[in-house]
């Protein structure tokens, strides 16, 4: 897939199709309020859709630039309204069964769904809202989607299975190509997992953010890259004891320079681009280790772990080489113990780790199967 791609997007309101992969579907429903829900999986999602209200919906927030720190911040009051802790009966991201309220997914089961979130940070008509003074801002352009990994109200990225590891490799990826073509520069899957992260809906579910523009830190790595970083080079020649787990072509391993203790980054041994340019091995091998990871906090730590995650890959503006990596940072420093990011890393942003990486990759690899 090409990263600087741009061509326009499909307008019809239903749409069914092959994903690049020929193996997955994506059916595309377009929602009373103008927002799109994708269903993606491996046969034809063919279920009748539920009618849903006519909503009026803010369009993103704002950015504002921070003279001190030079970066773009993004501002949406909007958001405090958002979904907090609803029970099981309320909640948006099940199934629409019927005689039921509708959900944020309007048909009665799916395999895995995308659809543009409701309390979005990001929209592609994003105005500059504020009349305040004394800063520069700009409209938080751009495009904000959640992604459910499947229709089961628990489960974690372990717990899901390969098949549906693999489906949401398929469905990240074919993201990234619709974000690409609708001129977001940066496009950024993660998952917030765990109440300490301040996560307000457990049903197994990520995120997609797509930046209009590429924000400072993920700059600063295609910097990198450009000046003759290489990963590939670093990865060949890492040193076993920061090793945690491989897969054939991928491995998992904590970073020597790793800011969270227990951080973990999964990435294949040859360069690769994104997601999208993972080859059908590579894809199966990665799917395993995110999975394996999963598993491997949650035993070591005797919980479901807290931890943020998230796929680092090219900006479509990226000429250059790039290697993508998913970045696990979990936020316990031992079991029953939260890693706080207190004064010294808030007010400088250099980070103080409780634990050295060769240590933790060697408690997180010889646990007990």
């Amino acid at each position: 897939m090409p990263r600087t791609a741009h061509s326009p997007a499909h307008e019809a309101r239903e749409l069914t199709r092959r994903v690049a992969d020929q193996s997955v579907y994506c059916r595309t429903i377009q929602r009373a309020d103008g927002r799109d829900v994708h269903l993606y999986g491996y046969a034809p999602h063919t279920l009748p859709v539920q009618a849903q209200p006519e909503l009026d919906l803010p369009q993103g927030g704002e950015l504002r630039w921070h003279p001190l720190r030079r970066e773009w911040n993004i501002y949406a009051a909007h958001r405090q309204s958002r979904t907090f802790k609803p029970s099981a009966a309320d909640n948006p991201l099940a199934p629409s069964l019927p005689g039921k309220p509708v959900t944020e997914i309007p048909v009665a089961d799916f395999e895995l769904a995308v659809f543009d979130n409701k309390f979005t940070s990001l929209h592609p008509q994003a105005t500059v809202l504020s009349s305040v003074a004394g800063t520069d801002k700009r409209p938080a352009r751009g495009q904000c989607e959640v992604i459910v990994y499947g229709p089961e109200s628990e489960g974690n990225l372990h717990t899901i299975g390969q098949a549906q590891r693999r489906l949401l490799l398929a469905a990240w990826a074919d993201r990234y190509e619709a974000l690409f073509r609708r001129d977001c520069d940066f496009v950024l899957p993660f998952e917030n997992r765990g109440d300490d992260v301040g996560v307000t809906l457990h049903h197994p579910h990520g995120q997609i953010y797509g930046f209009a523009e590429t924000p400072v830190m993920p700059g600063r790595a295609v910097e990198a890259f450009a000046s003759g970083y290489s990963l590939e080079r670093e990865i060949e020649n890492l040193p076993e004891e920061l090793i945690v787990e491989t897969h054939g072509d991928v491995l998992a391993w904590c970073p020597p320079y790793a800011r969270y203790p227990y951080e973990v980054w999964v990435a294949p041994r040859t360069q690769r681009d994104g997601v999208w340019s993972l080859s059908e091995r590579e894809s199966d091998q990665f799917a395993e280790l995110v999975g394996a990871i999963t598993d491997r906090y949650d035993r070591f730590f005797g919980q479901p772990t807290p931890y943020m995650f998230a796929l680092h890959c090219a900006p479509a503006s990226c000429d250059g080489p790039y290697h993508m990596t998913a970045q696990f940072y979990p936020i316990l420093r031992a079991p029953g113990r939260l890693k706080y990011l207190a004064s010294i890393e808030q007010h400088t942003g250099v980070f103080t780790v409780d634990v050295l990486p060769e240590q933790a990759a060697t408690a997180l690899r010889t646990l007990e199967a």
